[in-house]
């Protein structure tokens, strides 16, 4: 069966006829497959997109320390991530890119040095614009998609998908160990199957071992030129709220170029 696809690629567009059968590796399943296909079509309705620019205010949680800033998040089809908080404390930046043979991203706090983001910590999406997460999944070959059931996510009823990338390159304990660090959990709405959610695991520096849980929650969905933004996104880490995002300016298919993402 041949259906058409969203998918995310730099000055191309979204659509494209591809067969339902070359997404599917061995183990994947044609139920969550058309499940996040739904969600991409509901996301994207059609449109062209490129590149995402959002800004608003941000609240910020980190210990005895709780402050309100503003956010800037920017993403680039293919080429990567950014995010800059600015707080009374100080500036903070997230850099990732993904354009390189490998992906590389640093990460800056107050004093404005860049510090290297592991790599084991830059297999998984951060999701800020679920999207751009769901068209890079639906549009890989490594893609290992799974419907796990209907079930209750912060009260509500939601449909959960589990993602993950295989690595046919490596072998053994290696592939397996890649592959639940790429791992990510989709819940999406039963009705309208926009995202609800997405968790997946961060590891501290020096031990891809110790799963660390984070949570981004995704709410207030607005339709700008026919693309549906969630204007309100929450982070948590380990089941505690760091970072409160609303947005309050959208910008799509500004013409971002791959300087923004350029790792320090």
């Amino acid at each position: 069966m041949r259906v058409t696809r969203l998918v995310l690629a730099p000055s191309i567009l979204f659509f494209f006829s591809i067969s339902l059968a070359a997404q599917q590796t061995a183990t994947s399943n044609a139920q969550a497959l058309q499940f996040l296909q739904r969600s991409l079509n509901t996301l994207g309705g059609g449109q062209t997109l490129t590149d995402v620019t959002l800004s608003g205010t941000a609240r910020r949680v980190a210990g005895s320390d709780d402050e309100t800033g503003t956010a800037l998040i920017r993403a680039l089809v293919s080429v990567g991530s950014r995010i800059d908080l600015a707080f009374p404390t100080g500036h903070r930046t997230e850099i990732r890119n993904t354009a390189g043979v490998a992906p590389s991203g640093s990460w800056s706090g107050p004093d404005g040095t860049a510090r290297v983001i592991p790599d084991h910590n830059l297999l998984t999406d951060p999701g800020w614009f679920p999207a751009f997460l769901l068209g890079t999944t639906v549009s890989s070959p490594n893609s290992l998609i799974t419907y796990i059931g209907q079930e209750n996510h912060n009260g509500a009823p939601a449909l959960r998908l589990t993602i993950s990338q295989q690595f046919p390159s490596s072998l053994g304990d290696s592939a397996s160990l890649m592959q639940h660090l790429s791992e990510a959990n989709i819940f999406l709405d039963p009705s309208s199957f926009l995202p609800l959610a997405i968790t997946f695991n961060t590891h501290p520096d020096g031990n891809a071992l110790l799963d660390i849980p984070i949570e981004l929650r995704f709410s207030d969905y607005r339709a700008v030129s026919g693309i549906q933004v969630p204007y309100h996104v929450q982070k948590f880490l380990n089941n505690g709220l760091i970072l409160d995002f609303h947005v309050q300016t959208v910008s799509l298919n500004s013409g971002l170029t791959a300087s923004s993402f350029t790792v320090q």
